[in-house]
């Protein structure tokens, strides 16, 4: 499983919980749906499908799986037009699009989704991958201190903060952020290649 998957795969879980906490608390949709209405009432159309956001979800998932990213793209767009202001959605959306190498777009979904989302890590993690492949390493590392100001305890933000370091010539720092990413998980394989190339 690729370092994308398990990003996917742990934001998916995240965004999961989200929505049994929200479901949870009965007069937040309501007061959502009364936004939505006086801010966007032209998003609320039913009209593109008979699918709910939900299946639309799915299908994109699926598109998105088998690499047909522009077809994902579109359904997420309308899964987002049926039921707006979804962090997972724009999360989603965002990060198809950063797997285009349309960067500016997809950093401007994920702060849409953060906007909505501010503790949720994998959209900070996910911004710093998008700034580190502009070169913006600073806002880079930014967005992985805020991420693990958030939750200090995820392996891969380790990892993603020790490739930047190499990117920025930082090769101790790089080492101390492999080293790190270790302790945490002592089989992440990605991590040990990388701390043996630095030591070599």
């Amino acid at each position: 499983m690729s370092l994308f998957q398990l990003l996917m795969l742990g934001a998916s879980a995240f965004f999961a919980f989200k929505i049994y906490e929200h479901i949870q608390t009965l007069e937040e949709p309501q007061e959502n749906k009364e936004e939505d209405n006086t801010k966007q009432p032209q998003r609320t159309a039913d009209a593109f499908s008979t699918f709910d956001s939900s299946d639309l979800m799915d299908k994109a998932d699926e598109a998105l799986e088998k690499k047909e990213l522009d077809k994902a793209m579109a359904i997420y767009s309308e899964a987002n037009i049926k039921a707006p202001n979804s962090s997972e959605t724009l999360f989603k959306m965002g990060y198809t699009l950063g797997l285009q190498e349309r960067n500016d777009e997809a950093l401007e979904y994920y702060k849409e989704a953060l906007a909505l989302d501010k503790n949720n890590t994998f959209i900070y993690q996910a911004m710093a991958s998008i700034y580190r492949k502009k070169g913006e390493y600073t806002s880079a590392k930014m967005s992985l201190n805020a991420s693990l100001d958030i939750d200090d305890s995820n392996p891969i933000t380790y990892y993603n903060y020790g490739n930047l370091c190499q990117d920025m010539n930082h090769k101790d720092e790089a080492i101390e952020m492999y080293t790190k990413a270790i302790e945490i998980n002592p089989d992440f394989d990605e991590a040990k290649e990388e701390l043996e190339k630095l030591k070599d």
